[in-house]
């Protein structure tokens, strides 16, 4: 393969049917994130599938620990993975291969049956799915360089987390109204029996195929990464080569452009506290704030409506000021609602105040990805969404471990939201000092 400059690389897939595509894949996700792993299939292992199970340990206990040991192989591998990909230039191919692993997980979900003895064979699907879906990741957002041009990032990037938003909107009202409304042996608008869980078990499938057919397109119109040897030797080295290879880069990174790496320390604990928010959001609006059980599937659509919308509009502002003013401002927002919200009771309240906190989420998640495909030195971009994977993944006990520790001390989960809060509070004033780049030009080699 004919090396070409790393700089050619960036905006060559700029079209509008090329960021549709791309942001196809957002959409498609939701299969995994929304309906797989969130709502639906871990439930199920946990409330049917592993409801007799002998022994002391719980089956929730036993899901902690599969996704804790995913986490660990995504921590340690993502890095060395992104760069591998970009040196011998297979990001499509690595995107195609990841997502083809996770399709086909999901898919296998469909012989879990509602028996304590396919426990095993769940956590290992789901922990399997769970560490190749992140690792797509890490391609599918160093590709937003290939797909966007210095004057349009911040658009782009916001436009693929409003796909994702709605994708799963969509997918999950699908999912409840056809195959899980409703009580009785059978469920759904299309009468699904639930014997040894098969509508559950159908809704997997059905999330496989989604995921599939809104993942083709951008591997159809987006082009390989060519290979740019922007990182010298890395196409060259072993598996422990890489981790070699990948300190020698982390080290000149330091020497030449500390903002980087402080930023990526930030965006970790930031990202945590927005992860918090939608976490502990149905806990604290049933437990605190008197919502009834149905009223928490609205609020967490219109949720995500909001933050979706806020992520398109945001993008344009990140595209003009930076995307630094859109995090700064999306915290300052996000501090100032939970402040509110320790002190105001009833479900109305929550609703205005809530919603309002969830319409700083999607920008901030947004212009957190634009501003590091800004920072990333042209060619190194998987490197650093590797690095951006598992600096999120190192400080991911934050905000779960801060909403329980303030919870407990206080005897009331309210207090919860200060756990919050402090995580929000230390990202935004790590990330004050540094200095980001309006375009990707200011990207500094390293």
């Amino acid at each position: 393969m004919t090396e070409v400059s790393a700089s050619a690389t960036i905006g060559e897939a700029a079209g509008r049917g090329q960021v549709m595509a791309w942001g196809l894949w957002d959409w498609g996700s939701s299969a995994f994130q929304a309906v797989t792993l969130t709502f639906v299939f871990s439930v199920y292992l946990t409330d049917k599938v592993g409801k007799d199970l002998p022994g002391t340990i719980s089956a929730s206990a036993w899901l902690g620990w599969a996704l804790a040991g995913a986490g660990l192989v995504v921590a340690l591998t993502a890095p060395v993975c992104g760069q591998y990909f970009d040196a011998v230039g297979s990001r499509k191919r690595a995107l195609a291969t990841l997502t083809a692993l996770t399709v086909g997980a999901m898919a296998l979900m469909f012989f879990v049956h509602a028996d304590y003895r396919d426990l095993w064979l769940g956590l290992a699907l789901l922990g399997f799915a769970s560490a190749t879906f992140e690792l797509a990741t890490v391609p599918y957002n160093a590709m937003m360089r290939q797909v966007s041009t210095p004057t349009t990032v911040g658009r782009v990037s916001g436009f693929g987390w409003a796909m994702g938003y709605f994708g799963g909107i969509v997918l999950l009202l699908a999912c409840y109204a056809g195959f899980l409304a409703g009580d009785g042996d059978r469920r759904g608008l299309l009468d699904m029996p639930t014997d040894q869980g098969l509508n559950v078990r159908l809704v997997i499938v059905l999330a496989a195929v989604w995921f599939t057919v809104f993942a083709l397109p951008v591997l159809f119109t987006v082009p390989e990464l060519p290979r740019t040897g922007a990182d010298p030797g890395a196409d060259r080295v072993g598996f422990l080569g890489s981790y070699r290879v990948l300190w020698r880069d982390v080290r000149d990174l330091w020497r030449t452009d500390r903002h980087t790496v402080w930023f990526l320390l930030a965006s970790a604990i930031f990202r945590d506290g927005l992860a918090g928010v939608f976490t502990f959001g149905a806990v604290l609006a049933v437990g605190v704030y008197g919502f009834a059980d149905a009223d928490v599937l609205l609020f967490g659509v219109a949720a995500n409506v909001v933050a979706g919308a806020a992520a398109i509009a945001a993008g344009r502002f990140d595209d003009r000021l930076g995307p630094k003013r859109v995090i700064v401002g999306s915290l300052i927002g996000m501090i100032v609602c939970g402040t509110v919200l320790l002190v105001v009771t009833g479900s109305l309240m929550f609703w205005i105040f809530g919603l309002a906190l969830t319409v700083f989420v999607g920008p901030a998640q947004a212009s957190a990805r634009s501003f590091l495909a800004r920072l990333a030195p042209p060619g190194r971009e998987g490197q650093l969404f590797g690095l951006y994977t598992t600096t999120g993944r190192a400080v991911s006990f934050l905000a779960p471990a801060l909403f329980g520790l303030f919870a407990w001390a206080f005897h009331n989960d309210r207090a919860g939201i200060i756990g919050l809060l402090v995580v929000l509070t230390v990202g935004l004033l790590v990330l004050l000092p540094v200095r980001a780049p309006n375009t990707v030009q200011d990207a500094k080699p390293v």
